[in-house]
């Protein structure tokens, strides 16, 4: 036997490759993770005083339902993301660029949906950047559902609002004509034959379009697979928003010809409000039963 030192060497298994992309696909994941929560952190302030509003305005309401409801998207989605490879993107610098942007210009000029979209559009980026573009483009839809959650300023309010309210007055005019209640529009003004009826901002039926836009996105994602039977859902809820706000219009102008105008505000209103809102879900209901009925029929076509 030879004199010497004998050298037991050990070798350990290599890394496979599969094991190494998972890995990697771990840290990008606890990557993005932490910039999100980073970025929550930055945004506290501009998040709680939105959350406040929520909480103030019933027509915002529905914004504690937006988060919650784009977390349950992105987990629904979590098959696909397993797949989809992670290859983060520098497009990811536009979104972020542009967030920051906004969140100047909101800063400067103290507006508050510029400084909460600012938000929404780090996010993209993050996701973007880090991700790229396979992970965004499974996640779109959960991100860009997040834009609803932003109230609308009242800057854009007062533009849209105000031809919303002489639409409305009009087409309670005209309905008003049908049912033999005599009535003549001036502006914003239903003139009765012995009150007049003021249609106000709130009568335009903006935020409840806001709503019921909201509303028609999920019953939509939930209840359709067609793109275009989800396409044109979410489209028809603004012609079926002013439709039944302008019958909610002229339902207070009859309540109000023969009853008096203390039914034009308190309780009686706000019923009104709750019962046409229903009416227009339903209403939203119909037009997806009927799409999909035609979709049936299509398909069965010789």
């Amino acid at each position: 036997m030879s004199q010497g030192s004998v050298e037991a060497s050990v070798q350990l298994p290599a890394e496979t490759p599969g094991a190494a992309s998972e890995a990697k696909s771990r840290r990008a994941v606890w990557a993005i993770c932490g910039l999100i929560a980073i970025t929550v952190a930055v945004y506290a302030p501009i998040l709680r005083y939105m959350t406040l509003q929520w909480y103030a305005d019933e027509n915002y309401s529905h914004g504690f339902l937006i988060a919650p409801l784009a977390a349950f998207f992105a987990w629904e989605r979590r098959g696909r993301l397993r797949q989809a490879a992670i290859a983060p993107s520098w497009w990811g610098l536009l979104p972020l660029a542009l967030g920051t942007l906004t969140l100047m210009i909101g800063r400067l000029g103290t507006e508050l949906m510029n400084m909460r979209v600012s938000f929404v559009l780090t996010l993209i980026g993050l996701v973007l950047l880090l991700l790229g573009r396979q992970i965004f483009r499974v996640l779109a839809f959960p991100l860009l559902f997040l834009f609803l959650m932003v109230p609308l300023p009242e800057s854009l309010v007062n533009v849209i609002a105000f031809p919303l309210q002489l639409v409305a007055a009009d087409l309670a005019v005209k309905a008003l004509f049908l049912l033999g209640v005599p009535a003549l529009r001036e502006g914003n003004i239903i003139h009765l034959a012995n009150s007049k009826l003021f249609v106000a901002e709130a009568c335009s039926g903006l935020h409840s379009l806001v709503a019921l836009i909201t509303l028609g996105v999920v019953f939509a994602y939930f209840f359709r697979k067609s793109l275009v039977e989800r396409v044109v859902i979410v489209l028809s809820a603004i012609p079926i928003a002013i439709l039944v706000n302008s019958f909610r219009v002229a339902l207070t102008g009859v309540l109000t010809a023969r009853f008096g105008e203390q039914v034009a505000g308190g309780v009686i209103h706000e019923t009104q409000g709750l019962f046409t809102f229903g009416l227009a879900f339903v209403l939203l209901l119909g037009e997806a039963a009927l799409l999909a009925r035609l979709r049936r029929l299509w398909s069965h076509r010789p």
